[in-house]
């Protein structure tokens, strides 16, 4: 069952930091934007943030799956829910990004219809305190993709 969060004593924070290890960007995310989850049997599976970035766009601030869910379709099911939600609220582009070190995210946006877009250079260097290291490459560089509804 997916279910937006409304109280922040609900938020999967341990699970939304495996998308994203910075506590400060978490919370800003949250604060801007919208929480949900998606559940089985009363078990936090998965969940996602996205916040309005324009009149036409939305953005995927963090997405997460726990580990032993993971390669199972959730992925997808979450990113078409995250696409009739911005439909419906009318929205006709989403946006996401990622670390050059994500290799396997990167795959999976693409394969799920997204686009790279724009590349931002050092952004993870300048903006996290300590390194971020995926696939044994350190994480630089910001990608943004987007996918047109």
């Amino acid at each position: 069952m997916l279910r937006k969060i409304y109280g922040i004593n609900e938020v999967p924070f341990e699970l939304l930091l495996t998308a994203d290890p910075s506590e400060k960007h978490l919370k800003k995310s949250l604060e801007e934007g919208n929480c949900y989850v998606l559940t089985d049997k009363d078990n936090v599976i998965g969940s996602f943030i996205i916040k309005p970035l324009s009149i036409d766009s939305l953005e995927i601030t963090n997405i997460a799956i726990v580990e032993s869910k993971q390669n199972q379709g959730i992925g997808k099911y979450l990113i078409d829910k995250i696409c009739k939600i911005s439909l419906e609220m009318g929205y006709s582009t989403v946006i996401v990004a990622t670390g050059n070190s994500s290799i396997g995210q990167l795959a999976f946006y693409q394969k799920v219809g997204f686009r790279i877009v724009d590349i931002e250079f050092d952004y993870f260097t300048r903006n996290y305190s300590k390194p971020i290291y995926e696939n044994d490459i350190l994480c630089r560089d910001f990608i943004k993709l987007v996918k047109f509804l």
